[in-house]
């Protein structure tokens, strides 16, 4: 299964580019980017995923205003070139490496359409890698990196055009690879014994001249699994970015939280995050929700299009739904990001705070599988 890249020097395993390194059924490797007004007036998400061992290349996009939400969802069988990132009318284009792409939808019968452009504020950031098990078996092992950057172009959806100027909109790159649950469950075997339960937090922040991110997994009885935090430089203009990676990014010794719950859910009704520095210096920042939106419009948890599920050679699909009439506490509306006023000291930025929370957690006082706060 030979492709372009295998003329360049890059080769990890005897095989080639396109074949992974790994048989297990739920190898990925994922784009992911959320974009929003900094006046919370809306946000948007998009994400693409490969799955080489099932053989699926699927993608998403939704936006969501104080109203409603709005969500495009797109699968196909994996192409044979790992640069060909479109599943029908759903296209990334990458312009500059690390620094400049391109996200598409062509106008279809969904009318969801975009033609958008990221533009990285900073270099980027590498987590930790991410390694789970339970009872043994691998339940996740991925690497990430995140960068922060701006967005510029325009968005058709529900019979309106919405302008999205760089100068208000800001947002993040995510990407990560490796293996972590896609698709339907494993088949055959014996059952799990116990679900290990999932407590994630991520919260990347946008300041007038850097950034600070933060993200954690937390075990149910509140101790960290794993944990990243940084103060990134940014830049106005990204050819300014000294590479790949700054050497001026901050990694942080530690990271804290503290949540008060809305009532009735598991979300966020005000936070404040904690970053320590290796000197032991405390950077306190202070989260107040603007908007709420349901990661499920890009795949996360969907009841019908969650990640890696077989839809056939092509398939694309529209859907909206109204805020007010969701259920906080239905599986699939669990996960969420809310854009973020955020302060810290003397300063204002705008950023997210990702939260999925299922089984107990007891700093939160979460007993039951999902049981909401009171």
């Amino acid at each position: 299964m030979l492709s372009r890249f295998d003329d360049y020097p890059i080769h990890q395993t005897p095989e080639p580019v396109a074949v992974p390194a790994t048989s297990d059924r739920n190898a990925y490797d994922r784009y992911w980017f959320n974009g929003y007004a900094d006046d919370g007036s809306f946000y948007f998400g998009i994400g693409m995923g490969l799955y080489p061992n099932l053989g699926i290349l699927d993608c998403g996009f939704s936006i969501v205003d104080p109203e409603q939400q709005h969500a495009f969802h797109a699968s196909r069988r994996r192409p044979t070139d790992p640069t060909d990132l479109s599943v029908g009318p759903f296209r990334i284009e990458m312009i500059e490496p690390m620094r400049r792409m391109r996200v598409v939808i062509d106008d279809n019968k969904t009318g969801i359409a975009c033609d958008l452009t990221f533009t990285a504020r900073t270099a980027c950031i590498e987590e930790g890698r991410q390694t789970l098990r339970s009872a043994g078996k691998l339940i996740m092992d991925s690497t990430r990196f995140a960068q922060f950057g701006r967005w510029q172009g325009e968005i058709h959806y529900g019979g309106r055009q919405l302008k999205v100027d760089r100068e208000h909109v800001y947002g993040t790159k995510d990407r990560s690879w490796g293996v972590r649950p896609v698709g339907d469950a494993d088949p055959g075997g014996a059952p799990m014994t116990q679900f290990p339960g999932v407590y994630f937090l991520w919260s990347p922040v946008h300041w007038a001249n850097r950034c600070t991110h933060l993200g954690i997994f937390e075990e149910a009885n509140g101790h960290p699994w794993h944990m990243d935090g940084a103060i990134v430089p940014a830049y106005e203009d990204p050819s300014h970015i000294p590479g790949v990676e700054d050497p001026a990014i901050e990694y942080m010794a530690r990271v804290d939280h503290k949540i008060n719950y809305v009532p009735g859910t598991r979300r966020a009704a005000s936070a404040e995050t904690i970053l320590v520095g290796k000197d032991g210096r405390r950077h306190e920042i202070s989260l107040e929700p603007l908007l709420c939106f349901r990661m499920k419009g890009i795949g996360y948890m969907h009841p019908e299009w969650s990640h890696g599920r077989w839809k056939g050679e092509l398939a694309f699909a529209g859907e909206s739904w109204r805020n007010a009439d969701l259920d906080p506490m239905a599986l699939d509306n669990l996960h969420v990001q809310q854009v973020m006023r955020a302060r810290m000291g003397q300063e204002q930025g705008i950023g997210v705070m990702e939260q999925l929370c299922i089984g107990p957690h007891a700093p939160s006082g979460f007993r039951e599988f999902l049981d909401p706060a009171r």
